[in-house]
């Protein structure tokens, strides 16, 4: 979901993208677009939501070893939109698989990101 806004105190307009993004990777390349196309809006833009994806491997915990390959299309529409993850506070996962023992696996899947106009309007 995208939309445009206006923050009444800074009587700035911006663009706000909640993500919820799909399992398979093939899946997600729609979405990679979309927002490759929002980014070139010229707006302040915030993207918050489940990207279904992790940025490196240290967003991992338990199970098989991650394979980096499956977050390159990810890291990389990041980098051509211009935007950067704002960090968090809290639980450093945010996704757990609910399963027992070595076979639990966990993953911070959600992030808020924002590009440089948002950062200039909105400190």
């Amino acid at each position: 979901i995208t939309c445009r806004a206006k923050h009444v105190e800074h009587n700035e307009k911006f663009i706000f993208s909640l993500i919820y993004a799909k399992c398979k990777e093939h899946l997600r390349r729609p979405l990679w677009q979309r927002l490759y196309h929002i980014s070139n809006m010229g707006s302040p833009w915030c993207t918050i939501g489940d990207f279904n994806v992790i940025t490196s491997t240290d967003e991992k915990h338990g199970g098989i070893p991650y394979n980096m390959n499956k977050s390159l299309e990810f890291i990389d529409i990041i980098e051509a939109c211009g935007i950067m993850d704002i960090g968090y506070s809290g639980q450093h996962y945010t996704w757990c698989n609910q399963r027992s023992g070595e076979a639990r696996v966990w993953k911070r899947l959600n992030r808020a990101m924002v590009n440089d106009k948002w950062l200039e309007c909105m400190p």
